[in-house]
């Protein structure tokens, strides 16, 4: 039994429900392995038609990496880290079957970034999304990437540098929430979104996907190559272990 998820199957769509609330679901290297697992069987799963991608709970949707994990790190063990995270990012990717991120609360970083591999995003006016590594001393580098298709350079840009989380209306706007609902809503709405998609042809489906993701591969395969060397740059530099430290002394 996965500790780090829930998995729920409501007709043909499956709920994967990403389950660390007392840290607002933040991705840790357990929930990152339970994730992919469940990815890859529910891909593999014929009676699963589509895939809806959420926190449990109502505060948060993902809070981004767990700080506990990343202020461990250094030049080469986030190497390993970013090996880890590409297989999670392609196991969304390689999806076969429609994905739908129901954004309940909080998704920042790589909970921003998990929200926006999904196909679709319904989320609600109190939610928030924004790409926040660079305020804890982190490159901020596969955000900026995933998200600049969304909103352009400039946006992306401004969103990446000053490390803010946007509003549910902001979000919906520009384009990232394809649904604005209520609060209370968000989950069934994703649920009737996937259900609704589950019933396409699902040869169709999966041959569609396959030409966006093949259409982004390249790119998305360079993008880690260059977050890695980029990511040791920062911990050899010492400034994410002390902002980080820093934070946590700030909440003692």
């Amino acid at each position: 039994m996965p500790k780090t998820l829930k998995i729920e199957r409501l007709g043909a769509t499956a709920l994967l429900l990403l389950d660390r609330p007392e840290v607002r679901h933040a991705v840790n290297y357990e929930l990152i392995d339970e994730a992919e697992e469940a990815l890859d069987m529910l891909n593999r799963d014929s009676d699963c038609r589509a895939v809806v991608l959420s926190g449990s709970g109502e505060r948060a949707f993902c809070a981004g990496m767990d700080l506990n994990t990343v202020r461990r790190l250094d030049t080469d063990s986030s190497a390993d880290w970013m090996v880890r995270m590409k297989r999670l990012y392609e196991a969304v990717r390689g999806l076969d079957k429609p994905s739908v991120a129901a954004v309940n609360g909080v998704a920042a970083g790589a909970g921003y970034q998990l929200a926006l591999l999904a196909d679709l995003r319904v989320g609600h006016s109190g939610a928030r999304m924004g790409q926040t590594e660079i305020n804890l001393g982190l490159a901020s580098l596969l955000g900026a990437h995933i998200m600049a298709p969304f909103l352009g350079h400039a946006r992306t840009v401004e969103l990446t540098l000053s490390g803010r989380l946007m509003g549910g209306d902001e979000c919906f706007r520009l384009g990232l929430f394809n649904y604005l609902v209520a609060a209370g809503d968000v989950r069934a709405k994703a649920v009737e979104v996937a259900e609704q998609l589950a019933q396409k042809p699902p040869t169709a489906m999966r041959l569609t996907k396959q030409r966006f993701r093949e259409d982004s591969q390249a790119a998305f395969d360079a993008l880690f190559e260059t977050a890695t060397r980029l990511q040791g740059e920062a911990f050899a530099s010492g400034e994410p272990q002390r902002v980080m430290a820093e934070f946590f002394a700030s909440k003692d």
